[in-house]
C-alpha cells in the first residue's frame, strides 16, 4: 500500500504547525441536548444505526486459530465470531437452531460448538452436524437448520460484523476506504495484551470525547494532557475520522519524507463510526489501546471495552510498562472521561441546557453528529448511497 495519504496528512500538519494554526469548521454548530437523553431517539439509534452498519466487534488477533471464538451481545444481539479450518473468519447468531438457547459464552476454541441446552452440535463454518438422541427427536433435513450467519468482513487485522442477517450494505462501501489507511498499523501480526470493560455515559456523550483533543490540557492536565495543544486537524473518510494535533509531526520537519517512521505517520486517533477509538502509545513498546463504545440498557449508559494491543510480544520489563500504561489510561478514561461524561449527562437530563456546542475548532463532532443524523433518516435502501468510497475530506465538517 502507498503511504503518499499518510505523508500528505504530515505535510498539512507541519504546514500548519510552523504557522501555529489548524483548519477550522465554517462555523459553531448546536446540537439539541435531547440527543443524549431522548429515550425514544436512543431506541432509534440502537436501531437504525447499530443494529445496520458493520460494528468492529474483535481484532483478528483474538482469533488467531482454527476453531477460535469470541461471543458478545452488542445492543443486546446475541452474537459470536470464529475463524474456520480454511483460515476465514465467520459469525453467527448465537443462537441454536432447536429451541433458541446460546451455544456459547466468552472467549475460547472447539473443532465443534455444541448447544449447552439439549446438545446439538455445530460445525466452524455453522452447519448443523448433530441431533442428540436424533433416533427419537424425529426427522428434519439438517441443511436446513444451521445456525444464522451474519455479514462479516475482515480487514487489517480487524474484523466487522453486521448484526441484521439480512443485510445488504456492501462493507467495503461504508468503510469508504479507511481499512487501507489502518492497515498501515500491521494488526495482522500484532497481540492482545489485556483487555478490560469500563461503564460511561451515553454513548455519544462518550464518543464526543474520543473526536476531542480540545478538553486534553485541561481536564488531563495532570495525566496525558500536560503540556499538549488543543488544536486539532481532522481528516475524513466517509463517517470514520482522524484527529491529530499539528505539533506531533514537528519532529519530522527536519528529516527528509523518506526516513519518516512508519509509526509516526500514524499517530493521533483514529475513530471508526459509529463506536470505536484506536490510539497510540509506547508503554511497553509500540501499541495501541482500541476502545470498543456500545450503548448501554439505558439513554444514559454505556459500556467501553478497552483491549490493549502491542505490536512485539512483551519481554518481563516490557509486560510492567505495558501494565503500567494501561491502568494508567483506565484511570484517565474512568476517573477523568467518563466521570466528567456522567455529571454532564446529569445535567443535561435536567435539562440544563437546551443545546451543547460544537465550536469551529471542534469539526469532528460536528461531522459526527452530522452522520448519525444522516443514517437515522436513511431507509434500508438509502444506506449504501450514503458512503462516499474511497475519499478523504479534510478541515471541516462533512457531514
Amino acid at each position: 500500500m502507498s503511504t503518499s495519504e499518510l505523508i500528505a496528512m504530515a505535510r498539512h500538519n507541519l504546514a500548519h504547525d510552523a504557522k501555529g494554526t489548524m483548519e477550522l469548521a465554517p462555523d459553531v454548530v448546536r446540537i439539541p441536548a435531547a440527543n443524549y437523553t431522548d429515550p425514544d431517539r436512543f431506541e432509534q439509534e440502537k436501531e437504525r444505526i447499530f443494529k445496520r452498519v458493520p460494528l468492529l466487534l474483535a481484532a483478528s488477533c483474538e482469533l488467531p486459530e482454527p476453531g477460535d471464538y469470541k461471543a458478545m451481545e452488542p445492543v443486546g444481539v446475541p452474537v459470536f465470531m470464529t475463524r474456520d479450518a480454511e483460515g476465514n473468519v465467520r459469525a453467527f447468531l448465537n443462537s441454536c437452531s432447536h429451541r433458541g438457547a446460546q451455544i456459547l459464552e466468552g472467549t475460547g476454541r472447539s473443532r465443534r460448538f455444541i448447544c449447552p441446552y439439549h446438545g446439538w452440535s455445530f460445525d466452524q463454518k455453522g452447519a448443523l452436524v448433530g441431533i442428540a438422541s436424533g433416533h427419537e427427536f424425529g426427522a428434519i433435513d439438517k441443511s436446513c437448520h444451521g445456525l444464522t450467519p451474519l455479514p462479516v468482513a475482515e480487514r487489517s487485522g480487524l474484523i466487522w460484523v453486521i448484526l441484521d442477517a439480512d443485510s445488504t450494505l456492501d462493507i467495503d462501501a461504508f468503510l469508504s476506504g479507511y481499512d487501507s489507511l489502518l492497515g498501515h498499523f500491521g494488526f495482522t501480526t500484532w497481540n492482545l495484551f489485556e483487555s478490560r470493560t469500563v461503564a460511561g455515559p451515553n454513548w455519544k456523550v462518550a464518543y464526543d470525547g474520543y473526536l476531542d483533543l480540545y478538553h486534553l490540557p485541561v481536564l488531563h492536565k495532570d495525566t496525558i494532557g500536560g503540556g499538549r495543544s488543543a488544536q486539532a486537524n481532522y481528516y475524513a473518510w466517509g463517517p470514520h475520522q482522524r484527529v491529530i494535533s499539528p505539533n506531533r509531526f514537528a519532529h519530522l520537519a527536519e528529516l527528509p519524507e523518506s526516513e519518516w517512521p512508519m509509526a509516526d505517520l500514524m499517530t493521533g486517533v483514529w475513530t471508526i463510526f459509529p463506536h470505536i477509538s484506536i490510539a497510540s502509545f509506547m508503554g511497553g513498546g509500540r501499541s495501541v489501546m482500541l476502545s470498543q463504545l456500545l450503548p448501554g440498557p439505558t439513554v444514559g449508559e454505556s459500556t467501553t471495552t478497552q483491549y490493549y494491543l502491542m505490536e512485539n510480544e512483551p519481554s518481563d520489563a516490557d509486560r510492567a510498562a505495558a501494565t503500567e500504561q494501561f491502568k494508567l489510561l483506565e484511570y484517565v478514561v474512568q476517573d477523568e472521561d467518563y466521570k466528567t461524561g456522567l455529571k454532564l449527562q446529569t445535567a443535561l437530563a435536567a435539562k440544563a441546557r437546551s443545546h451543547v456546542l460544537f465550536g469551529r475548532n471542534e469539526s469532528g463532532g460536528q461531522n459526527f453528529h452530522g452522520w448519525v443524523d444522516r443514517i437515522l433518516a436513511a431507509d434500508d435502501t438509502e444506506l449504501s448511497a450514503l458512503f462516499i468510497g474511497d475519499q478523504m475530506t479534510r478541515g471541516q465538517a462533512t457531514g
